[in-house]
């Protein structure tokens, strides 16, 4: 009975258990339909990407604390702006506010050459071997002021904030392509912002509100200070 009854235990905390579950009752139900990002979202262990201590929760519905004030969004927020972004195999995409480094790992698991930018470096450091140790070799982690971008590697199909501040980052769009979304979240208040995506669409440049948002900081020349 002792073992019939650790063999349940471990089970109920088999991670591909828990990522169908993840899938099926926090994505799928509340409405998240493109099949590539459920099926990155599955392939992607979550748990690899929080303090081993956490590792239990990793496939929970909430944000979590990576450390240095910073946080891994919950599942549904990676899923729905992996959605939003319209992902095509083989697209070049930025994401500023690398964190866990997991939203990345998402986004290279549909196929895009990822460019992230993380700024606080000890949290670059600790994300940088975690990527390596994976072999995630399509996703090219910088340490800098992402809202300043990437100039050299620019420019990108899509750009993905992973943090909210006062603004648009005029470099970021500079440095988006013709026919290219850039996703951000933008207020005047901290963690009070509304989710935008903006498109360039033969050189004009269009904006969608998509509703409220929080975030941490994006902190920067173009965030805040």
């Amino acid at each position: 009975m002792q073992e019939k009854g650790a063999e349940t235990r471990k089970a109920s905390i088999d991670p591909k258990r828990l990522r169908s579950r993840m899938v099926r009752e926090q994505l799928e139900a509340r409405g998240i339909s493109d099949a590539r990002v459920l099926d990155a979202m599955w392939r992607v262990p979550r748990h690899m990407f929080v303090p081993e201590g956490l590792a239990p929760h990793a496939y929970d519905d909430s944000s979590l604390p990576i450390g240095y004030g910073q946080t891994i969004s919950q599942p549904y927020t990676v899923a729905r702006m992996s959605e939003l972004l319209k992902i095509e195999p083989g697209m070049r995409v930025l994401e500023i506010g690398a964190g866990s480094g997991y939203q990345a790992a998402v986004l290279a698991a549909m196929g895009c050459t990822v460019y992230a930018i993380e700024r606080l470096r000890e949290l670059f450091i600790a994300t940088t071997a975690k990527l390596r140790k994976m072999g995630l070799r399509t996703i090219h982690l910088k340490c800098g002021d992402g809202t300043l971008g990437l100039a050299h590697a620019a420019p990108f199909h899509r750009i993905i904030v992973s943090a909210g501040g006062p603004e648009i980052p005029p470099p970021l769009v500079e440095q988006l392509r013709d026919d290219g979304i850039l996703l951000i979240p933008v207020g005047a208040r901290q963690r009070e912002q509304r989710l935008v995506r903006l498109r360039r669409i033969h050189g004009r440049i269009v904006q969608e509100d998509l509703g409220p948002a929080v975030f941490v900081d994006l902190v920067g020349n173009h965030g805040w200070r």
